[in-house]
């Protein structure tokens, strides 16, 4: 079964999810799994793009944008399904992703934004709904 993490981070900084978003890809990577970072939309994968690019000067994580190379180690995108099965999924979006199943772990960000906690709680919610047993981890 997919386990599934939110990971709650101790301020409401935007970027700062975004820096979670690459350690953990990073991390996930370096431990040989496949990642997908889900972004909320073209504009924040674009921006993703960017940050793991200069995310670490004395390292390079490989990754893509899912429309140029959907096998890339690190793969950003919105909904499309992972080319790589059992992997790690990263969901900045606010919304469960359609492939939750295809993927052995996935962590869900969340910071102290009042609307994304609310949305986050819900979340959390529908996972066991589903039959999760989702687990939170403070940062």
């Amino acid at each position: 079964m997919t386990r599934v993490e939110f990971y709650v981070l101790p301020s409401a900084d935007t970027a700062g999810r975004l820096r979670a978003a690459c350690t953990l890809a990073a991390k996930g990577w370096r431990h040989g799994m496949s990642v997908f970072i889900r972004c909320v939309d073209e504009a924040q994968c674009r921006e993703m793009d960017e940050l793991l690019w200069r995310f670490r000067a004395e390292s390079f994580i490989p990754h893509d944008l899912h429309d140029e190379n959907p096998t890339s180690p690190v793969v950003i995108g919105r909904d499309q399904p992972p080319e790589a099965s059992q992997g790690l999924l990263v969901n900045l979006d606010p919304t469960l992703s359609p492939h939750v199943d295809r993927f052995s772990r996935v962590i869900e960000i969340v910071n102290q934004a009042p609307e994304l906690l609310t949305v986050c709680r819900d979340n959390f919610r529908l996972y066991r709904q589903r039959g999760y047993d989702p687990k939170r981890v403070e940062l």
